[in-house]
């Protein structure tokens, strides 16, 4: 499996972000979870354009990326992994299980800390959250995850193949949660038992502090429930309440040139600013 997803990577990275974003879109049409607040066309354009910045910064800054540092490890034989002689299938699984954790934990971070909160709140901007939302990044934060990325992979020493199936999975897992779509109650409840579903990560995209400093989970759901940051419900409930941040109403934050250029403004909200000394 891992020899197959190192000789396909290009295609199979193609094929699961279009393949899953036109999905996430054609069931946002057909099954609406919530009213849109405006067009969709400049957000859109908006976001999918951040997502595109951050690929050219990531092949110009660090080339070589997550999966290159893999290979490096594989052939150099450095890393935990290759250090204790885990077994190829254990190592895979293991690898996936704290690449996730990993992604759970930076989440936290970028919450956090006042300098991290100035390039992820672009991400919090958006004012109606749907599958785009979902690569709506800050290039300089996107950077920033691959350098943390890296680091981990170079210190698990993990396998090529499980880098880029975790990322191909992470990628169409964002999409997925911040999507827009219906899901019945009974098939939602059923679903966060085990990975992260719409409802549960909209929650994570209020305009209340509280709510969005909970629900960081990506992919798997259960880190939240392992420590303490899991929270149903909005209290507004999901078709009433209120997304994206208090100081940056729409349509501001649609804007490309605005959304490059947030993280460099001090916040208007005086609740954003002790960020550094809140415990989440």
């Amino acid at each position: 499996m891992s020899a197959f997803l190192t000789l396909h990577e290009p295609t199979l990275r193609l094929a699961a972000f279009a393949g899953v974003l036109a999905l996430m879109a054609l069931l946002e049409v057909a099954l609406p979870r919530r009213g849109r607040s405006g067009p969709r066309l400049h957000r859109w354009m908006t976001n999918v354009a951040l997502a595109g910045a951050g690929t050219i910064v990531l092949r110009i800054a660090v080339p070589l990326l997550a999966v290159g540092v893999a290979t490096l490890a594989e052939r150099e034989g450095f890393g935990l992994f290759h250090w204790t002689g885990t077994p190829e299938v254990a190592a895979f699984v293991l690898s996936l299980v704290a690449l996730d954790l990993l992604v759970y934990a930076q989440h936290v971070a970028f919450h956090k800390y006042g300098l991290l909160w100035r390039l992820h709140r672009v991400h919090h901007a958006d004012t109606d959250v749907d599958a785009t939302t979902g690569i709506r990044f800050h290039p300089v934060e996107i950077l920033i995850s691959m350098a943390i990325k890296m680091v981990a992979v170079a210190l698990l020493g993990a396998p090529a193949g499980a880098v880029i199936l975790f990322e191909i999975v992470l990628n169409a897992a964002a999409m997925f949660n911040h999507s827009n779509f219906r899901i019945g109650p009974a098939a939602d409840r059923w679903l966060r038992r085990i990975i992260v579903t719409p409802d549960m990560h909209r929650v994570h995209h209020s305009i209340h502090r509280d709510e969005h400093d909970m629900n960081f989970g990506f992919n798997l759901s259960f880190w939240d429930r392992l420590f303490g940051t899991y929270r149903a419900e909005p209290r507004e409930g999901q078709e009433s309440m209120r997304l994206g941040l208090a100081e940056y109403p729409a349509p501001t934050p649609q804007g490309l040139g605005w959304s490059l250029m947030n993280p460099f403004w001090n916040s208007t909200n005086p609740d954003d600013t002790p960020r550094r000394e809140r415990t989440i």
